[in-house]
């Protein structure tokens, strides 16, 4: 596997900027390669961890449940795969329903704005602490 990329290719490659790559080599998600020379040189391995981590990321992981999936990655552990999953997927189930909540009452709140004819609005009572 040849290491012939600098970080801003690695960067680009995995769409990010570089300054997001050497966070992820601060939290030990990434490995930082020795200097080859001047600089440092990543391969196709760091291409596939850093989508990796982009992946779970946007799946809704935190920093601490990458790094186990990437400890994890290319095992036979299974188990403790899909129950991080499901961890996941019930916060997500859990924000849903909050996220669900607060458009309904800003949906009431809009509707109730719209058919007064006079006062300050009640989207704009509501967000007052008073």
């Amino acid at each position: 596997m040849k290491q012939d990329m600098t970080i801003a290719r690695l960067a680009a490659a995995g769409g990010v900027g570089v300054e997001t790559v050497r966070f992820y080599q601060r939290k030990n998600l990434l490995a930082e390669p020795p200097r080859a020379g001047a600089v440092r040189r990543y391969g196709p391995e760091d291409v596939r961890q850093l989508r990796f981590i982009r992946s779970a990321q946007a799946a809704g992981f935190t920093l601490e449940e990458i790094r186990e999936l990437l400890s994890l990655d290319r095992t036979n552990e299974r188990p403790r795969v899909r129950e991080l999953a499901a961890i996941r997927l019930a916060a997500l189930d859990a924000k849903i329903a909050e996220l669900t909540l607060a458009r309904g009452a800003l949906e009431r709140l809009r509707s109730t704005c719209a058919s007064g004819k006079r006062g300050p609005c009640p989207i704009l009572e509501a967000f007052d602490p008073h």
